[in-house]
């Protein structure tokens, strides 16, 4: 019997065991201990940020996000429809602001098109504050995703939030590594381009700590503060004086352990994805009905962390080739359930939706782990290419 192909696993072959045990025997295995600051400080080095904020998940920190970037009750965010729903729940629900809701480009990220057709046509500037018209409420913010490690338009979109005073909250949760090789943003990561970045080290991601976030800011008021809200609030630690509402975010010292052997490694990660990116390519790509989708542009290094199977064929159903893989025990999803269309979400503004609802419909996200072999990576491709 075969042996069961999962799509998105951790890899502990490093230093993960060693590390861990030093938390253990040091004692400091909560959010205390000094591999909080070291994971903190390995982050912003590798991205090439002054300061790194260590917090519980991806999702806490996109909310600190949120905090950071002012979003008060009744404004409104630019928001993508596809991606995660944890993009969109924390910049928005949990700050009672309204989402207006964005279609993708051909890199699955937020439309830079559809952003500006929304920004110039349904709002008007009134001083430094950007009105839409219809509702009357202050577009605040804009949150970039970039989706699977793929590097949205940043310039264009950069462009877009210092033309309407928006700020640019980057979602890098899928896109640790993925970086601007060449152009004018040469040598910037995603998620050190705009206001506030997040990133992610969920068990699935490229990395991992198990569960956990960083956030990172070209203001660095911004990161102390995030800091701060994330471990409470406190003013006074001895005496327990907090001096507003504040969050149990921390990351633990056994996480940041796990963090740090992780990010020894994430170079050869990255190498790994890219090339069974490369087997996947050469082998499916244009065969029986199936592409490939290539998000490779000029002047950006991706981390590849999804590869996506795109069904050009209309023979092709995506719900009977996720049936038929997993008769082979085979992992694979499909992209997720546009946001607009979620239960939360009724009556939403939503534009330029037509390539959002499209690959929703045609793309199968193939297995990819770090770990993957060449030999499960082929039986992949030879059970696709008999259906």
């Amino acid at each position: 019997m075969a042996n069961f192909i999962p799509l998105s696993v951790p890899n502990f072959s490093g230093n993960e065991a060693k590390y861990v045990n030093e938390a253990v025997v040091s004692e400091w295995v909560s959010t205390g201990g000094s591999k909080v600051g070291e994971f903190e400080q390995a982050i912003a080095d590798y991205v090439g940020m002054p300061r790194a904020v260590a917090c519980n998940s991806g999702s806490s920190g996109l909310h600190l996000a949120a905090m950071m970037a002012g979003i008060q009750q009744g404004d409104e965010v630019i928001v993508p429809t596809l991606t995660f729903i944890a993009a969109v729940n924390p910049t928005t629900r949990y700050m009672k602001a309204e989402p207006v809701f964005i279609g993708c480009d051909d890199r699955l990220c937020l439309d830079p098109a559809a952003v500006e057709e929304f920004c110039s046509t349904k709002c008007e500037l009134q001083g430094d504050k950007l009105i839409d018209k219809a509702t009357g409420a202050h577009v605040r913010a804009m949150v970039v995703v970039h989706v699977f490690g793929n590097m949205a338009d940043m310039p264009a979109l950069l462009a877009l939030a210092e033309k309407y005073h928006l700020v640019l909250i980057e979602d890098s949760t899928e896109a640790l590594g993925t970086y601007y090789t060449d152009g004018p943003l040469k040598g910037k990561f995603a998620g050190t381009m705009g206001d506030v970045g997040v990133y992610s080290f969920n068990g699935n991601k490229i990395m991992t700590t198990g569960a956990g976030g960083m956030v990172v800011s070209n203001h660095p008021d911004w990161a102390e503060h995030a800091k701060h809200l994330s471990t409470q609030a406190k003013a006074d630690e001895l005496q327990f004086l907090h001096d507003e509402v504040g969050y149990n975010y921390r990351l633990t010292n056994l996480q940041a352990a796990l963090g740090l052997a992780q990010i020894e490694q994430l170079e050869g990660f990255i190498a790994h994805k890219h090339m069974l990116w490369d087997l996947y390519k050469k082998a499916l790509d244009g065969k029986n009905g199936y592409r490939i989708l290539d998000f490779v542009e000029d002047g950006v290094r991706p981390n590849k962390w999804f590869f996506s199977l795109y069904l050009e064929d209309d023979r092709h159903d995506r719900d009977a080739i996720i049936d038929a893989l997993k008769a082979e025990k085979i992992q694979v999803r499909p992209v997720w359930a546009l946001i607009h269309e979620q239960a939360d979400y009724p009556g939403s503004q939503a534009y330029g939706l037509e390539k959002a609802l499209d690959y929703r419909a045609r793309i199968v996200n193939l297995p990819c782990s770090t770990n993957l072999s060449v030999e499960d990576a082929q039986r992949v491709i030879d059970v696709l290419l008999k259906l």
